[in-house]
């Protein structure tokens, strides 16, 4: 009824004077209204949704049931129960009473229950619940004493029993909002497409196209007489002054080169075409002018987002890019990152090449590189005086297999050089990065003798470093954080005081909420990146709303439905993680080296022996964290005598000794790795390496494993998208993942494992080798299956090519659309400088200190 009301609204019964009366101001009113109706609506539904299934519950017999849960829950002193804790106590409970099955899946307390991901129980008996009902939907009721009254409540009272349940409530507390920001920006209305803005804004600027082709012809117009290299202009000249001379000289220009050989070289009739309004962006040969003209032709007589797509793709915008990472330890000689960031630094390298690659085809087909126009793609880092005999204390490096593409490194601030010489963890890099992203701006624009078209942050600091940068340069910013700590770690947030001296959070969570919202596209690897499942919240679903007691409260902290996210999915290198099939491609020297390493050498930094080294080999390749939870993989392995009759176990780390950890997290971890072999007597049956092995090694163990029909396990309690399994993939190993996160789109499902339950995921394993055994074909059928399904949709030439678009859509939305976001950007120098600069000074503030007393 309601969506009836709000369309009907909008009818008209002149059809033609409404169209000539449809000015821009009213066609962007008309669908600012129309995607407010739809808001409306949704919301509307959602609530009857939830209350409705509240109101069965309550007035029903399942009262009693949900009645007789909540007493359990209280007897036993829980107070905050997540979603696992309720899921488990209400099997239990229904096992107890016996209940029917349908009861635990299609009852109305057990819909109840499915949705419910939070729940408080409050001092004054009443009852609390976050409830999900669909994906990137959150909903916060309060059930009342005895279960008599229930309602919906507000972001800000969610957050304030949150706050009670760590006794730190705080009357007045600072709240940080960013729904106003958003509240007039066109958003995507069905979840589902969630990740896919580059396909929304495409059809958003067609119906503008659409709704007043005149208005649009002149911004159009004006658009791509912006664009330009330094003082050159690249697609129009000043000899056209209108949107509509432009359309009567677009048609005499496709004229002319429709005459000429298709391989007629754009140089040949540059003047011609110069003489018409018309420069020498549009291609390099006759041809592919003639096709780029007709693009744009198309595009203003019946715009379609496949044509705008079409054309935008061979705009030439993009021209100088800067990839920020900061604490990567980058370089290519003999490292490739430490333990915590060599995923990232690999991502990194490839991506940059890639796109070096790429844009200097674009140049060459735009017919630009005649005109001395060359891309450059930079890769900003830090550089680290106490290297450790790398590369990483040069200021400048060349990415190998690239014409113009750079690692620059510039060196942080020397007022604390005990500090900032070395290697500094992700957790205690934020009071730098400010002087660093001063001094890096002048470094940056010196190498490229001009302004950036794009900066890509990688993971919370560089994208912090990229909003700085972006903001003073006044350029495209795009946020690519991989991994955000804030998931990994539960209650991270509402403990953050506890944790702070540990990990600072409050530096970090402050940062991301900055950074991601003053981004002009956000890339993920997955969808679950953004919103999760049913089953878990997505990691920047997790910054929608959340506490940090006593310092904010962020009731709504980004928009999920905005159309800055994007899915686009990374490859591998393919020169380095291919399948171990391709005999000749190997390297056998390499080969005999690394089947001696995971098999037979004695060396102080690998552990044990095997006893039967021809039983299947199952391997796991991650950094010593409690995240990978490699000691969850080892008790996994020591409590199923099954596995260790049909396998082996060989880890691959970069520490095996507790002396190497840098920190108390690794310490533990490996001393948890060390009692659990002790305790199942693992001794004979696992080979542990602690070597920080190059690429080229990694990707031979994978295929020595494949000679050995082995599989690879990825055991982690959380991987936002996992790079390790992409490569033990692509290289044909059969690979086990975990469910939490993104990991879980890239394998089937019947290969994704629950970390938390050892019986089951063992038993899993366990049936796959004895199928294995059984049929000795179908080793190979999964592995060819799993090769097929990395090559297939995770690929740095797909990857590549929707960056590079999205980019230019982007770009294009901001100069066709010139939206004004000096509020936002108001807002977010304010959270800068009141909320985050005073928590990095108390980092600073420690690191000085222990400076001194080492002085001392």
């Amino acid at each position: 009824m309601a969506w009836d009301h709000f369309t009907s609204s909008l009818k008209t019964n002149d059809a033609e004077n409404s169209r000539a009366n449809a000015t821009p101001e009213n066609t962007l009113q008309k669908v600012k209204f129309f995607s407010f109706a739809l808001k409306v609506t949704i919301r509307a539904n959602r609530w009857l949704t939830m209350h409705k299934l509240i109101q069965a519950v309550l007035n029903s017999d399942e009262k009693t049931d949900l009645e007789q849960l909540v007493d359990t829950f209280r007897a036993a002193g829980s107070q905050y129960l997540l979603r696992n804790d309720i899921l488990r106590a209400f099997t239990d409970y229904c096992e107890q009473h016996q209940k029917p099955a349908y009861f635990y899946h299609s009852s109305s307390l057990g819909k109840l229950i499915s949705y419910t991901h939070e729940m408080i129980l409050a001092p004054d008996s009443s009852v609390w619940l976050l409830a999900r009902p669909r994906v990137g939907s959150q909903e916060n009721w309060r059930l009342g004493a005895n279960l008599e009254t229930f309602e919906q409540v507000s972001p800000q009272a969610i957050l304030d029993i949150r706050d009670r349940t760590v006794n730190r409530y705080q009357p007045g507390i600072l709240e940080i909002d960013f729904r106003p920001f958003y509240r007039d920006s066109p958003t995507i209305d069905d979840p589902r497409n969630m990740g896919q803005g580059l396909a929304f804004l495409n059809r958003y600027l067609c119906n503008q196209l659409l709704n007043d082709r005149n208005h649009w012809l002149e911004v159009l117009f004006n658009t791509l007489q912006r664009l330009k290299y330094d003082s050159i202009p690249l697609l129009i000249n000043d000899r056209l002054k209108s949107g509509a001379e432009l359309w009567e000289k677009l048609k005499q220009a496709i004229k002319l080169v429709g005459e000429l050989p298709k391989d007629e070289k754009s140089e040949n009739f540059r003047a011609l075409l110069q003489e018409l309004g018309f420069e020498p962006g549009w291609g390099n040969t006759a041809s592919r002018v003639r096709e780029t003209l007709e693009l744009f032709d198309r595009l203003i007589d019946t715009p379609s987002p496949p044509i705008l797509e079409a054309f935008v793709a061979r705009v030439p915008t993009l021209f100088r890019v800067v990839l920020v990472s900061i604490h990567g330890w980058v370089s290519q000689n003999g490292v490739s990152g430490r333990s915590e960031t060599r995923g990232q630094v690999s991502y990194i390298l490839e991506q940059a090449r890639n796109l070096e690659n790429k844009l200097q085809e674009e140049i060459f087909l735009a017919g630009l590189d005649g005109l001395g126009i060359h891309s450059q793609v930079i890769i900003l880092t830090r550089l680290i005086p106490n290297c450790e005999g790398t590369q990483c204390d040069l200021r400048l490096e060349k990415i190998a297999g690239t014409e113009n593409g750079w690692i620059l490194r510039v060196p942080f601030g020397e007022f604390n050089p005990e500090v900032t010489q070395n290697w500094i963890s992700k957790f205690e890099i934020w009071p730098y990065l400010e002087s660093f992203a001063q001094n890096a701006e002048k470094e940056l624009l010196a190498q490229l003798r001009g302004r950036p078209n794009l900066i890509i942050g990688n993971y919370s600091d560089g994208c912090l470093v990229a909003f700085l940068l972006a903001r003073r340069l006044k350029v495209t910013q795009c946020n690519i954080a991989h991994s955000l700590e804030k998931p990994k770690h539960l209650f991270s947030s509402l403990h953050w005081q506890e944790l702070e001296e540990k990990y600072h959070f409050s530096a970090q969570f402050t940062a991301d909420i900055i950074s991601m919202n003053a981004a002009d596209f956000i890339i993920t690897s997955s969808y679950q990146e953004i919103v999760g499942t049913p089953d878990t919240i997505g990691q920047y679903e997790s910054y929608k709303c959340f506490s940090m007691p006593e310092l904010y409260h962020v009731v709504d902290g980004i928009d999920l439905l905005s159309p800055k996210f994007n899915m686009i999915p990374p490859g591998v290198d393919e020169h380095i993680f291919f399948p171990y099939s391709q005999k000749e491609n190997r390297v056998e020297s390499l080969r005999l080296h690394v089947q001696d390493l995971l098999f037979n050498r004695e060396d102080p930094q690998i552990y044990g022996h095997l006893e039967h080294p021809h039983k299947r080999p199952i391997c796991s390749i991650a950094p010593v964290s409690t995240v990978k939870n490699i000691s969850g993989l080892v008790e996994c392995f020591g409590q199923s005598q099954e596995l260790q009759e049909h396998c082996n176990l060989i880890l691959v780390t970069t520490k095996l000794h507790r002396s190497e950890a840098i920190n108390p997290e690794e310490d533990l971890e490996i001393e948890k790795i060390d009692r659990i072999i002790q305790q199942y007597n693992l001794q004979g049956k696992i080979r542990w390496l602690g070597l920080r092995l190059p690429n080229v090694e990694l990707g031979e163990i994978y295929r020595v494993l494949g000679d050995r029909e082995g599989i690879f396990i990825h055991f982690a309690r959380f991987e936002s998208f996992g790079r390790t399994v992409l490569e033990a993939m692509s290289s044909g190993l059969p690979t086990f993942a975990t469910k939490f996160g993104g990991a879980s789109e890239i394998v089937e499902e019947e290969f994704q494992i629950n970390p938390t339950t050892l019986t089951d995921t063992s038993a899993k394993i366990v049936k796959f080798t004895q199928c294995c055994d059984a049929n000795p074909k179908y080793w190979q059928e999964v592995s060819e299956r799993s090769r097929e399904r990395v090559q297939y949709k995770y690929n740095w030439q797909e990857h590549t090519k929707q960056l590079l678009l999205i980019s230019k859509v982007y770009i294009f939305w901001d100069l066709v659309t010139q939206d004004n976001q000096e509020a936002l950007l108001c807002y977010l120098d304010t959270l800068y400088h009141l909320l985050y600069k005073p928590q990095i000074q108390k980092i600073l503030d420690k690191h000085m200190q222990r400076t001194f007393q080492g002085d001392k």
